[in-house]
């Protein structure tokens, strides 16, 4: 329970401090939370390009673990140009369903696990010190509701 507990507070110190852009609303669906939010430009944009728009606003429910524009910046130069190819969507699509979880996961619920994303591999999502990390990349804000789901901010881009 004190773990649980420890997990929240984190998550919401990291709400508070890393995210006053994001604005949650059970009124859009994730795609439409994410474009709205201005910091997941590169985000949408792949999702576009991988044809996954209707996907993650469909019924769901999901839960994204979101990288945003700056998280993409840090790829290598060339990476996301490349990705946003049409001959590279199948690697896009990869890529992109890795960072979403069948079901909604709230910051409460958050364990040490190895949960199955929506692209079928195993991702590590470790609790530890009061943070989380979600296949390495640093969670920085948490909770932000969808009416299909909820998500959560990263720091990094996670390549399967």
């Amino acid at each position: 329970m004190k773990t649980s507990l420890t997990i929240a507070a984190a998550f919401s110190a990291a709400i508070l401090f890393s995210a006053p852009s994001l604005h949650a609303s059970e009124d859009k669906n994730i795609v439409a939370v994410a474009a709205g939010a201005g910091q997941f430009k590169t985000l949408v944009a792949a999702v576009q390009a991988a044809g996954l728009v209707d996907t993650l606003s469909g019924p769901g429910p999901f839960t994204v673990f979101a990288p945003t524009d700056a998280a993409f910046a840090k790829l290598p130069a060339g990476t996301v140009e490349s990705l946003l190819k049409p001959e590279n969507k199948e690697k896009l699509v990869e890529i992109l369903t890795y960072h979403v979880l069948p079901g909604k996961v709230l910051a409460a619920d958050v364990t040490t696990s190895s949960p199955k994303t929506v692209n079928g591999k195993t991702v590590e999502v470790v609790v530890a010190n009061g943070k989380v990390t979600f296949g390495g990349a640093n969670v920085v804000a948490t909770d932000v509701a969808a009416s299909n789901g909820v998500i959560h901010v990263i720091d990094a881009v996670i390549i399967p």
